[in-house]
C-alpha cells in the first residue's frame, strides 16, 4: 500500500470550504484534471480516468458533521481517499487530502499525486474565492 497527503491553509470558514469540496455537481472543478466524477445513486459514482479513459465504479460519502469526504473503488478495492476540512483560530481553514493506493497499478506515482493533489488543493481554494476553479 502507498500513501499520499497533502495540506492546504484556505482563507474561508470550514463550513464554505467543505460545501464546495463536497458539491457533487462541481467536483470536476477542483479534482485532478484527469478525473470526471458521474453521479448515480448517492454514494454511488463512476469515476473516469483519461489517462486510461476507463470507468471505475466508485462510491463518495459526505459527512459535514465531520467535514469530510471520503471515497474509494467499489469492487475491487484498490483505491480509497478522504479530505479533511478543519478550522483555524483565525477563520481560516485546513485542508488536508490523503490518498491510499492498495493495488500498485492504481498508483500514478509520488510526483504525478503530489502534483494532482497540489493543484487540486489550489483549483478549491480558488473556487471557495469565487474565482470558479473552472477547468481550462
Amino acid at each position: 500500500m502507498t500513501e499520499y497527503e497533502r495540506s492546504r491553509t484556505m482563507r474561508a470558514q470550514p463550513e464554505q470550504v467543505f460545501d464546495q469540496a463536497a458539491d457533487v455537481g462541481r467536483l470536476d472543478a477542483w479534482l485532478p484534471r484527469a478525473l470526471h466524477v458521474h453521479a448515480e445513486d448517492l454514494p454511488a459514482v463512476t469515476v473516469h480516468e483519461d489517462r486510461t479513459d476507463q470507468d471505475t465504479a466508485a462510491l463518495l460519502s459526505a459527512r459535514r458533521e465531520q467535514m469530510r469526504l471520503e471515497w474509494g473503488t467499489r469492487e475491487q478495492g484498490a483505491y480509497a481517499g478522504w479530505l479533511q476540512v478543519a478550522g483555524l483560530d483565525s477563520g481560516a481553514s485546513e485542508v488536508t487530502v490523503h490518498l491510499s493506493f492498495f493495488d500498485a497499478s492504481h498508483d500514478p506515482g509520488q510526483r504525478a499525486v503530489a502534483e494532482a493533489l497540489d493543484d487540486s488543493l489550489r483549483r478549491l481554494e480558488e473556487q471557495v474565492r469565487g474565482g470558479g476553479g473552472e477547468r481550462s
